[in-house]
């Protein structure tokens, strides 16, 4: 850019949201015009949906930068959506290519669900042909249908069921799933008290996943799914598991069903209908929660705000940039990678699974959401049976311990252990207070009982430290570890954990009793762990972050203020980064890319300059450890002594609140995913007899497991930092979306793009 020509000049591109509305439609929105406006394009909101287009007038407006202020952390759209009868029929659609042809629009991004693709879709192929009638007709001349023959398209897909085959995530179901965990942890305390069970009814016409990962998340005792109906004679089985959670102490029970489960029959399996049954055979009167919109509404969690911020910098891009032959994609989401699918194949994909469903094939109705929603359907049934298997003679005896700072979701992650645990065939025993703890003798057996509720309770009930033993103390550990009679070691942790691993592992010649299976689990908030891009803890520390910046947003509103907001992660910038992108930071200081004088000089030239066209808040964040030298404090006298009297500027040091709360849904799930994962490889080395040491993470394929001897390989020593991570090249982003000023060229800005043939996770 540089005062040279912008690569979008001359292009508009139009923006619209249609269907159902989801959390985070926002960000996307905001994502593509300001996108649009760093290129040098003109963007135009298309208004009400398709209804919009096709009507035309004041329903198609041109977008500046001010047009999406305000709106990232607002749930719904702001552009508005709404049902076009009109727009399914020939006259509707030559009416859309007349309004957009005569505002220049011939590049398109679209938001919303299957439906409303597959109607863009439609539009595009009959461009060419509406647009021959149009000019024939004189509606339009023949320099706009020439300028004008073809749509590009692009697609970015909102739907809070996260239905669409080939992507990870759609737009909103983090969200959604953050209203049904509130909810159910709230309904879970009022069941318990009473001893009551209660059927809680989801979202999802052919798609489980919010019933799924709820009933995971929320440690709720079965889940009734489209994609895999029970088998005849389910009420029986269902009544059966209520009645032995009963028996072996639980005081409430819960019961997820999606809106679009039936039997395999075909016959709705409804709340009333579940209701109906409990209270026929076990003589109870459940209570029903029909969860309803409550689901869409409200304010995006951070998942909702960072991710379609990358979708929508990226479709906007695409559009600019593309040519007459560009076909036309769906932007999605792998693996935190952005991918492209076709359109059309990615829509048809989807609705398959309708036929799949109709005609009774489960098994490819299952395989149509990937590998990891097969994996997730068979822990649930382990997790939620009431009573553990019969201990067997010679088990192994395997002990979880924590390590390093307190993560949230350290508990859903040692229930699942527990649970998966005892089922594999182990006795397991929980350590307490770290490996401190364990050279003290803190050890105690841990049964299917003991863990019940720990699904959605932050802190750690084990205790964790920070304190591990070094070479001198392996002796003592050594001990500890053979009077615990220990067989197996998992480790659920930080760093320090890891470090601990790594260093029994070079002593093992010198000291018999380490050599044991050892799997280490990630769970810190700095995101620094080998072998995995999202440990256990960050999700949570991320929403945390941003609920609270939002508030310290909100209480600049009276003033013209520049907040500095540090985060924690250490070394490691990828919480503050997200933080930065999720509530629109305008600037973010990483340890990664360091603070130099110059850079700041510029930065606080920028941000008067912001001030003096009306800004009245500019907010930075910054990395714990971005500088020895330019704290928060410094930022702050720096930024004030040069803004004089044009704004004042506060230090928000958000500090340990980041490792509280109740973990996330996120934080759950992915605490039993990654679990699962090393119980397996404790499977794996014990029937092997081999004293292995793995730790376990996700990558970009998906589940994997390292050596731990092979850490530096990984991880740099010296800085705890993960070589060359995947979020490394995002932090431009922060400027394209969120600072007027910015100025980069065009081939210098981060191509966010993956790869479409992997399995979705």
């Amino acid at each position: 850019m540089n005062g040279g020509k912008k690569a979008g000049t001359g292009v508009r591109i139009g923006i619209l949201t249609s269907g159902g509305d989801a959390q985070g439609m926002n960000a996307t929105v905001r994502a593509v015009v300001r996108t649009a406006l760093q290129m040098g394009a003109e963007p135009y909101a298309v208004r009400e949906g398709w209804r919009g287009a096709v009507e035309g007038g004041d329903l198609i407006q041109k977008m500046d930068w001010g047009s999406v202020s305000g709106i990232l952390s607002s749930g719904g759209t702001a552009i508005g959506t709404a049902r076009s009868d009109a727009f399914r029929e020939r006259h509707g659609l030559k009416a859309a290519v007349k309004n957009m042809v005569q505002n220049g629009i011939d590049r398109l991004v679209v938001i919303g669900g299957d439906g409303t693709l597959m109607g863009a879709d439609e539009l595009r192929e009959m461009w060419p042909e509406l647009l021959a009638e149009l000019a024939a007709d004189g509606e339009i001349t023949p320099e706009q249908a020439e300028t004008h023959e073809k749509l590009r398209l692009a697609g970015v897909v909102g739907s809070i069921d996260n239905d669409l085959v080939g992507t990870d995530m759609t737009i909103g179901a983090d969200s959604a799933l953050h209203r049904i965990i509130t909810a159910i942890d709230a309904i879970s305390s009022t069941a318990a008290s009473h001893q009551r069970t209660f059927i809680i009814e989801v979202m999802g016409r052919r798609c489980g996943y919010l019933a799924l990962m709820s009933a995971i998340a929320g440690g709720c005792d079965y889940v009734f799914v489209p994609e895999l109906p029970p088998e005849e004679g389910w009420e029986d089985a269902m009544c059966e598991k209520l009645r032995l959670g009963r028996e072996n102490g639980r005081r409430e029970s819960m019961v997820i069903v999606s809106e679009g489960a039936t039997d395999r029959a075909g016959e709705p399996i409804t709340a009333q209908r579940i209701s109906d049954v409990i209270a026929e055979r076990l003589g109870e009167e459940p209570r029903i929660t029909a969860l309803g919109h409550v689901q869409r509404g409200g304010k995006p969690s951070a998942y909702d705000r960072w991710m379609p911020t990358l979708l929508g910098y990226t479709a906007a891009r695409d559009m600019i940039l593309a040519d007459a032959n560009t076909e036309p994609t769906i932007i999605g989401t792998r693996n935190n990678r952005i991918v492209r699918l076709p359109m059309m194949e990615a829509v048809q994909n989807t609705r398959a699974v309708k036929t799949y469903l109709k005609d009774g094939n489960w098994e490819e109705a299952i395989n149509s959401r990937g590998s990891s929603y097969r994996e997730m359907l068979n822990v649930f049934e382990t997790l939620s049976y009431p009573v553990a298997p019969e201990p067997q003679p010679g088990q192994p005896r395997v002990g979880i311990i924590h390590a390093g700072g307190l993560a949230p979701g350290m508990n859903p992650a040692a229930r699942a252990a527990v649970k998966l645990g005892l089922d594999s065939g182990f006795e397991m025993v929980g350590i307490e207070g770290g490996f401190p703890g364990l050279m003290a003798g803190k050890i105690r057996p841990l049964q299917w009982t003991d863990v019940e509720g720990w699904a959605e309770d932050g802190g750690a009930v084990l205790g964790t430290r920070r304190t591990i033993p070094d070479v001198d103390d392996f002796y003592s550990l050594g001990r500890a570890i053979e009077e615990a009679k220990l067989d197996a070691l998992l480790i659920i942790g930080g760093y320090n954990g890891y470090k601990v691993a790594y260093e029994m592992v070079k002593e093992r010649d010198r000291y018999p009793a380490f050599h044991i299976p050892i799997v280490c689990v990630p769970a810190t908030i700095d995101n620094n762990m080998p072998g995995c891009e999202l440990s256990i803890g960050v999700d949570t520390a991320l929403n945390n972050n941003t609920e609270v910046i939002d508030r310290i947003k909100q209480s600049a509103s009276a003033s013209r203020r520049c907040f500095v907001a540090e985060t924690m992660g250490r070394k490691n910038g990828y919480l503050a980064l997200m933080s930065a992108i999720s509530t629109g930071a305008e600037q973010v200081y990483l340890y990664e890319t360091g603070i130099t004088l110059a850079q700041l000089a510029a930065d606080t030239a920028r941000m008067i300059a912001a001030f003096e066209a009306g800004r009245r808040l500019y907010l930075v964040v910054r990395n714990e450890k971005a500088s020895d030298y330019y704290t928060a404090d410094s930022l702050c006298q720096i930024f004030e002594e040069e803004g004089g009297n044009l704004f004042d500027v506060r230090p928000a040091i958000i500090g340990h609140s980041q490792q509280g709360g109740s973990p996330s849904p996120f934080d759950r799930t992915h605490a039993v995913r990654l679990v699962s994962k090393a119980i397996s490889e404790l499977q794996r080395l014990l029937q092997d007899n081999k004293p292995g040491a793995v730790h376990v993470g996700v990558e970009a394929g998906g589940l994997v497991s390292y050596p731990i001897s092979h850490m530096a390989e990984l991880i740099d020593l010296k800085t705890r930092l993960p070589y060359d991570p995947w979020w490394g090249g995002l932090k431009d982003v922060v400027y394209v979306v969120s600072d007027p000023m910015f100025e980069k060229e065009l081939q210098d800005l981060p191509m966010l793009a993956g790869t479409a043939d992997d399995d979705a996770e």
